[in-house]
């Protein structure tokens, strides 16, 4: 057995030896963060970029002094959001260019559309993959085929897009390419099995991706963005389960604008996972898993909080299972009193 005063002396070593170790951390975590994206003169493609978070991106970047290639299906939308973005112009010489095409169909036209814009704006330094579509609703009262439909649009519409800029990233040794996932592509939630998902497939493909190109320079930003006032949330709400609402109201709802602006600093400085308020940072701590980290910091933060958040997330997921069970229960009633009118 070991006196107490080696004891002692070993505890402090440790503690030493720690301090140590985050120090030289800290030393060294500058030289291995990327170099921020100067915005001004740059070109930021934004798909999905007509309404909602994308439009809010694109205009966040503009004021930055970039030059902006909106992607969207909708060419009235797409003509409206060009207006509103150019109102935020820091110079003459800003360009939006709008070009209407569905990116989860046919990955040769995705090509030839981000040809078409760099030809006229120049290579791309930051994509942005912000077109997608939500669906709530029990698992199976959901068509069948609208699971499809969604992997297409919200998984494979990113893939289009990102496989049409990668090549030239890598040979200028530069570029951003930013995911827009989910909360919802952290944790799974009712009525979310057709959505939540596709946006998990995108934190998959977004590490994949960041492996293969970090050492050209390239940065992957994957964003998590809470519920967010967008047109896409109103139309979802419509058709949204009593219980995904209970559950949704337990957390603030965001504006499009303070998002956009969050994932735009976040893609600029290079940071891998972007999330938004404190259940956000809470989540990506919760389940950064094996995801690359911008600074040795950012590990040290996660390695720290661990243990606390996933004490927090246990209370939140007995909360949402409480509320499956009652909404579960009072449903039931209703049938039995209905039988008994």
């Amino acid at each position: 057995m070991l006196d107490s005063f080696t004891q002692s002396v070993m505890l402090l070593l440790v503690a030493a030896f720690l301090v140590a170790f985050v120090l030289l951390l800290y030393m060294v975590s500058p030289l291995i963060s990327p170099k921020p994206l100067k915005l001004a003169g740059a070109h930021v493609v934004v798909t999905g970029g007509s309404s909602g978070i994308g439009k809010c991106i694109a205009i966040e970047c503009f004021k930055q002094g970039a030059f902006i290639t909106l992607v969207a299906r909708d060419e009235a939308k797409l003509v409206q959001a060009k207006k509103e973005i150019e109102k935020h112009s820091v110079n003459d010489k800003q360009v939006v260019l709008c070009i209407s095409v569905d990116v989860s169909k046919e990955y040769r036209q995705v090509e030839n559309v981000i040809k078409q814009a760099q030809e006229k704006l120049g290579p791309v330094d930051m994509l942005v993959n912000c077109a997608g579509t939500s669906l709530s609703g029990k698992f199976e009262e959901i068509e069948i085929d609208r699971f499809a439909r969604l992997m297409e649009v919200n998984y494979l519409g990113s893939v289009y897009p990102s496989r049409a800029v990668i090549s030239t990233m890598k040979e200028r040794r530069m570029g951003r390419i930013v995911f827009i996932s989910s909360q919802a592509g952290q944790l799974g939630l009712f009525g979310y099995t057709a959505y939540s998902p596709t946006k998990f497939a995108l934190r998959g493909l977004a590490e994949s991706l960041q492996m293969e190109v970090k050492p050209y320079n390239v940065y992957v930003t994957v964003a998590y963005p809470p519920d967010t006032d967008t047109p896409g949330f109103t139309e979802e709400n419509k058709s949204k389960p009593l219980e995904t609402k209970l559950i949704s109201e337990t957390s603030s709802l965001c504006q499009a604008d303070q998002v956009a602006r969050v994932i735009v600093k976040d893609a600029v400085q290079g940071n891998f996972n972007s999330s938004v308020g404190s259940d956000g940072y809470m989540l990506s701590s919760l389940t950064c898993g094996m995801s690359p980290v911008t600074t040795i910091t950012e590990g040290l933060q996660q390695v720290v909080t661990m243990g606390l958040f996933r004490t927090i997330a246990l209370f939140y997921l007995g909360s949402f299972d409480s509320i499956v069970r009652r909404c579960m229960m009072e449903r039931q009633a209703c049938q039995k009193a209905d039988k008994t009118d």
